[in-house]
């Protein structure tokens, strides 16, 4: 599999909470990181039970685009916990065997833009 068709993967089986399938797709020494918590889980158990257990049952996620090559992806997503959503951005490596051994998750906040633009964009 390519990068695109495993990160697929990876978000289906996240999405259906086959924790056997999502651990399948990584690398024993995957390292995830959040940089703007500067948080860094390394290992696939301790990963696997991070996403099984938080943050509980009810959330969806959406992957809007998922782009890359070989041995790397991105995927722009939407994550929805009952009526709230966030916007997602997840860098992937995949390692020589094609399991994900890297991701870098960003989770930018909304924010109102500043004044003295509004004559050339709209708001959605």
């Amino acid at each position: 599999m390519d990068a695109v068709t495993t990160v697929g993967a990876y978000w289906a089986a996240a999405n259906a909470r086959d924790w056997a399938a999502f651990g399948d797709l990584l690398s024993p020494d995957l390292v995830y990181e959040l940089p703007q918590s500067r948080e860094r889980i390394t290992g696939r158990a301790r990963y696997v039970q991070f996403n099984a257990e938080y943050p509980g049952d009810g959330w969806v996620v959406e992957p809007v685009r998922i782009l890359g090559g070989a041995s790397y992806a991105a995927s722009w997503i939407r994550f929805r916990v009952g009526p709230d959503e966030q916007t997602g951005v997840c860098f992937f490596d995949l390692d020589e065997a094609g399991l994900i051994a890297r991701i870098t998750d960003f989770w930018p906040e909304p924010f109102e833009p500043p004044g003295g633009r509004e004559h050339l964009t709209e708001r959605y």
